[in-house]
C-alpha cells in the first residue's frame, strides 16, 4: 500500500510538472503572437514566417506533450 502510494505521488509530480510546461509553451506562443503581430502591423513583413513556424513547432510540442499525458491514464 505504500509503495503504490509512493508510485502514485512519483506519477501526480511527473504529471504536474508537463503541465507546467505546457502551460508556459501557450504562453510563449501567446507572446509570439502578439510580438509577431506588432511586427507586422508595423511594417516588418519579414517576421511572420519565422513566427508562424516557431509557433508550430510550439504547437507540436504541446500536442506531444498531452498525447504523453492521455497514454500515461
Amino acid at each position: 500500500m505504500l509503495k503504490e502510494r509512493a508510485a502514485r505521488e512519483r506519477r501526480m509530480t511527473v504529471i504536474n510538472g508537463i503541465l507546467l510546461v505546457v502551460i508556459i509553451i501557450v504562453v510563449l506562443q501567446l507572446w509570439l503572437l502578439t510580438a509577431s503581430m506588432n511586427a507586422y502591423l508595423g511594417g516588418d513583413v519579414a517576421i511572420a514566417l519565422p513566427a508562424a513556424l516557431a509557433s508550430l513547432f510550439c504547437l507540436a510540442l504541446n500536442v506531444g506533450l498531452l498525447r504523453y499525458l492521455r497514454q500515461r491514464k
